[in-house]
């Protein structure tokens, strides 16, 4: 821990920039708490929308695996087998469920927090992914730094040793600490999609549990109608217990001009696939991911094209270049708390959407152009 303060207390201070409001009564202010109620909205809209769950699970798989390499093949052996075998969270191991649960955050609430855990001599122990209802954001005095603290009982205080506590944010706005979810934008389009499912829910309980309106009809004459009301309690008894459910089927049997209708028969349920379908595209749109590969078969013939594989590829590589720090400063503090000058880099593994055919067609296709400019090189 004091190679960290040491390596800080080395660096040159940043000027606070000239564009930002300074107040001295304004520390406050400069709390941004991450628990708020956006948090608890994406949590419940996760839950209540399947996609959005299922494109966030999607991304974070879909974004791929890695491995760190040194300069040195031995440093490079030591680094993986500890990170293969570290302690997440204390129910996870290896480092990549480590940054699988913290992209996860980062798409849900557009800020992940993360930690490097220590034993008592200091050395790298575990990696820890925390909770935001436990964490807040300060301003730093430079009004560019920011500080990570965590709320006690009584007050919030700034963590003891910052620099092992990574912090990324998601498409953050200028000025701004916190970052934006990808679900930003969503709970209008959610709240329609969710009317929509809860009144199909209702009309199909109303028409798929059938009730009937049994209508007896009195005669003109004088005894028909002095017994309107007798009959009619003996009807009404009469249908219930032949429609009471059982495996042996009644018949009923009635006197008289008695009608039976089914309630709501004459209602047509309004058809929903068309608003269904244009709540989920802005859904879909929002999350990045191809529609069939969320389990939405719009088109009899959907498939991935180059230039949707293309997109997808371009949305990883992005989300890649937010969890590459995080990834290096793991590494670094490895290496230095065991006594290690080198240096660690990260390689992503290939992200392969296309089919193999396609891919074998590019290489060979690439080889080819590049023989023929061998020839023409010669030949000139």
């Amino acid at each position: 821990m004091g190679i960290f303060k040491k390596l800080s207390s080395s660096k040159t201070a940043v000027s606070a920039p000239q564009t930002y409001r300074h107040n001295p009564f304004d520390r406050l202010d400069n709390y941004v708490p991450l628990s708020n109620v956006q948090n608890s909205l994406y949590r419940e809209l996760r839950e209540a929308v399947p996609v959005l769950d299922a494109a966030i699970y999607k991304i974070v798989r879909l974004t791929g695996g890695f491995h760190v390499e040194c300069s040195k093949p031995s440093h490079t052996t030591a680094l993986q087998s500890f990170f293969r075998n570290v302690s997440v969270g204390g129910n996870q191991q290896g480092i990549e469920a480590f940054i699988a649960t913290y992209l996860e955050q980062l798409l849900t609430y557009g800020t992940a927090v993360g930690e490097i855990v220590t034993d008592s001599h200091g050395r790298f122990a575990a990696l820890y992914n925390a909770d935001l209802d436990d964490i807040e954001l300060r301003r730093g005095d430079d009004g560019i730094s920011a500080v990570v603290c965590v709320k006690n009982f009584y007050e919030t205080v700034p963590v003891d040793y910052p620099e092992l506590v990574t912090l990324s944010v998601l498409n953050p706005e200028a000025g701004q600490l916190c970052g934006n979810s990808i679900m930003k934008g969503l709970p209008f389009v959610s709240n329609i999609l969710m009317k929509i499912y809860n009144t199909i829910g209702i009309n199909w309980e109303r028409v798929g549990n059938v009730r009937f309106a049994v209508t007896y009809k009195p005669q003109n004459d004088v005894m028909d109608r002095a017994y309107a009301k007798d009959r009619a309690q003996q009807v009404a008894r009469e249908w219930s217990e032949a429609m009471q459910s059982g495996k042996q089927i009644r018949d009923f049997v009635a006197v008289g001009d008695v009608s039976i209708k089914a309630i709501g028969a004459d209602n047509q349920i309004l058809d929903s696939e068309v608003p269904v379908r244009q709540m989920l595209e802005q859904i879909v749109a929002k999350t990045g991911i191809p529609p069939f590969m969320l389990g939405l078969s719009w088109s009899s013939t959907e498939r991935m094209s180059s230039q949707q594989a293309d997109v997808l590829t371009s949305e990883l590589e992005a989300y890649r270049r937010i969890l590459t720090p995080v990834i290096e400063k793991i590494s670094r503090f490895w290496l230095i708390s065991n006594g290690i000058q080198d240096k660690a880099e990260v390689v992503w593994d290939d992200i392969t959407l296309q089919d193999e055919v396609e891919l074998s067609k590019a290489a060979l296709y690439r080889a080819q152009t590049k023989r023929i400019e061998q020839e023409l090189t010669q030949n000139e």
